[in-house]
């Protein structure tokens, strides 16, 4: 299904890495603690060795428009980064004059599209937080922008990297027959239901699963969380629990292990560093994809009560509309 839709690995193979040995990373949206805790590491002095030459020097605020949770923290956001040496600018264009390499870290995922297309004009590799964008849609349509202008761009959720997910990414338990995983799911009106937050949850599923889910259905626990369970070919299934904490379990051909704990942010800071400085992004844009249309068929899922529906059908969907 996926197959169908975007081969990029080439394409990213063949861009030039950001050549200069000390390289200027900008940010966007201040509204996100993301922000602080990326500067802090940059900026540091001394830096850890893994990021060693990367500094965040400038940083347009806006954000979130209408996202209460977003725009109240954008002034406190502003004064702390600024405290930690990095300069403020009034655009996205004024941005892009001062640095190399672009975090996208607006909380909201609906204008990243739109604030992505500057960068991409601009031939500055960008990092796009979670969500990625407010639908699956805008989820096709950037990676089609970024195809089109040759630019590397990837999306990821830091629970990706956490230690024990990567080991069994790593293949230390064989190929994954069975997970479960578990995170926090709080709800924005504006996004799809797991968009939001659960994207932590599911990005550590799929990243011990892999590509190749099919289908997916959602329903409640007795407790009244959301669950989501995916089928995978081959009859490997893989579950998302709305819950606590960051848990997870996953059964592979040679044994078990606990998967989907978080490491903080550093682990993902230090690949996006290696992104900028090769050009390849850690995250394909198909798994990216297939990762946001399990959560908009869980939703489709919701709204059909329940039914199993597949992941062809939501992204065969979104593709007609974002290439209309």
């Amino acid at each position: 299904m996926i197959r169908s839709l975007l081969t990029f690995a080439s394409l990213l193979l063949a861009v030039s890495p950001v050549s200069a040995q000390n390289i200027r990373a900008g940010i966007i949206g201040l509204d996100t603690s993301h922000v602080l805790a990326f500067s802090k590491t940059l900026n540091a002095d001394p830096q850890k060795p893994e990021v060693m030459g990367v500094r965040m020097v400038a940083a347009y605020p806006q954000g979130s428009k209408d996202i209460e949770s977003s725009t109240k923290r954008v002034p406190e956001y502003t004064e702390k980064v600024k405290a930690m040496g990095v300069e403020i600018v009034p655009s996205i264009e004024a941005l892009l004059e001062k640095v190399d390499v672009v975090f996208l870290e607006t909380n909201d995922g609906r204008p990243h599209l739109e604030q992505l297309l500057p960068c991409l004009k601009a031939g500055k590799p960008v990092y796009i937080d979670k969500p990625i964008a407010g639908s699956l849609v805008d989820a096709v349509k950037i990676f089609d922008e970024a195809k089109k202008a040759g630019v590397p761009v990837f999306s990821s959720s830091s629970l990706r990297f956490g230690a024990d997910t990567q080991a069994v990414r790593g293949g230390s338990i064989g190929k994954v027959k069975q997970a479960e995983t578990s995170s926090p799911a709080s709800l924005e009106p504006t996004h799809p239901d797991l968009f939001w937050y659960g994207i932590h949850g599911v990005e550590s599923l799929f990243t011990v699963m892999g590509k190749g889910c099919q289908s997916v259905k959602r329903s409640t626990t007795a407790d009244g969380k959301i669950q989501v369970v995916g089928t995978w070919e081959g009859g490997r299934t893989g579950t998302y629990t709305e819950g606590k904490g960051y848990t997870g379990k996953a059964i592979g051909e040679k044994g078990e292990a606990a998967v989907g704990s978080s490491a903080g942010y550093d682990p993902l800071l230090v690949s996006i560093v290696h992104f900028f400085r090769t050009g390849v992004a850690p995250v394909s844009p198909e798994e990216t994809l297939e990762i946001y249309a399990f959560m908009e068929a869980a939703d489709e899922s919701k709204r059909q009560g329940g039914a199993e529906v597949t992941l062809k059908s939501v992204m065969d969907k979104a593709i007609a509309e974002a290439r209309r």
